[in-house]
């Protein structure tokens, strides 16, 4: 079970190699760190929405660069702990949305998917996830 989960935010650092991130992250075990298959929907969007703005563009460079990108993108979450948003974190889920919890759909997914594995989210968006109740979150960018 994934002791820490990265939030998008955290995986675009890290992707960027942030140093206090990579710092951090090198000294936990690598079963032990994890990413949800939330996050991966939202970067393959961001990507795939690049492209799309890159194809209407006479710029040749945007677009090799765009699909280098998602190249890289798909490379990279070949090769982490990837979770799913499985029937134990879509009820959660839905307990979270009765409870009138006010943040953003995916937010809440991801919340849901720590919840369930009883796991750490590192994250910076502590506005948001401070109102999932027992959710435990983390910065490890300061």
């Amino acid at each position: 079970m994934s002791r820490y989960i990265l939030d998008t935010d955290h995986v675009t650092l890290f992707q960027a190699n942030h140093p206090a991130l990579v710092r951090r992250v090198a000294t936990v075990n690598r079963q032990d760190i994890a990413v949800t298959i939330i996050t991966a929907e939202e970067q393959l969007r961001g990507r795939f929405s690049v492209i799309r703005q890159a194809s209407q563009s006479s710029d040749a460079n945007q677009l090799v660069l765009a699909y280098a990108n998602l190249r890289k993108t798909l490379e990279y979450f070949c090769r982490v702990n990837l979770l799913n948003f499985d029937e134990d974190a879509h009820t959660r889920f839905v307990e979270l949305r009765r409870q009138g919890i006010r943040i953003g759909t995916q937010d809440l997914r991801i919340a849901a998917i720590a919840l369930s594995r009883n796991s750490i989210l590192l994250t910076r968006n502590r506005r948001d996830f401070e109102q999932v109740p027992g959710l435990r979150f983390e910065d490890w960018t300061v």
